[in-house]
């Protein structure tokens, strides 16, 4: 009973302590668990894994909501009988001004090299060369940082958006709903949220 009171006394200290941080002051807690995590980076996730000593992050890194990073298999559980030591671990390194996308999973022993976007749900079992986009299960490479900038200044360009962010909700519904938009909410106003039997 007092290892189970102690355990929840840590844990609730561990999300006072997380209340405390956002995801630009994240990286000063994770600093504190022996990750290397280098400056102006915006960090979402809470922890690095169980070996968080093992992973190093560099400047201006973005990491999103759900990324995983995995610093050893436990598949190494099923030789323990002949084996009780048996364990595997690697080092995760995501080099400078890299982006990775919400549930993305990194694997131990590998390198995200520096100005690359890993894409959202991949699994990234391989080193991602410097200047790449990788996305997939398991992840590939489909193209350079260049190119997605490109589509990316395409893709703005044809929004057309007035103004600055505060004033893009309208502009953004009539781009992509146009009036189909206002009367689906239309048909919406004033029901009931709660779905009645």
């Amino acid at each position: 009973m007092f290892k189970f009171i102690t355990s929840l006394i840590k844990m609730l200290q561990t999300k006072i302590e997380l209340w405390r941080h956002n995801e630009f002051t994240r990286a000063a807690y994770l600093r504190q668990q022996g990750v290397q995590v280098g400056e102006n980076c915006r960090i979402f996730i809470t922890h690095c894994g169980s070996e968080p000593y093992l992973v190093k992050i560099g400047n201006h890194c973005t990491l999103t909501l759900g990324v995983q990073l995995i610093t050893h298999d436990g598949g190494c559980w099923i030789f323990r009988n002949e084996m009780p030591d048996l364990n595997y671990f690697g080092k995760i390194e995501i080099q400078d001004n890299c982006f990775i996308g919400m549930n993305a999973i990194i694997m131990p022993n590998v390198t995200i090299g520096r100005n690359s976007v890993v894409g959202a749900g991949a699994v990234v079992t391989k080193d991602v060369p410097p200047n790449s986009i990788a996305v997939g299960v398991p992840a590939r490479v489909i193209g350079t940082t260049d190119q997605y900038k490109e589509k990316m200044i395409e893709a703005w360009k044809s929004l057309n958006l007035k103004g600055n962010y505060r004033g893009w909700k309208e502009q953004l519904i009539r781009h992509f709903w146009g009036e189909s938009y206002d009367q689906e909410m239309q048909r919406w106003k004033g029901r009931s949220i709660y779905v009645t039997g």
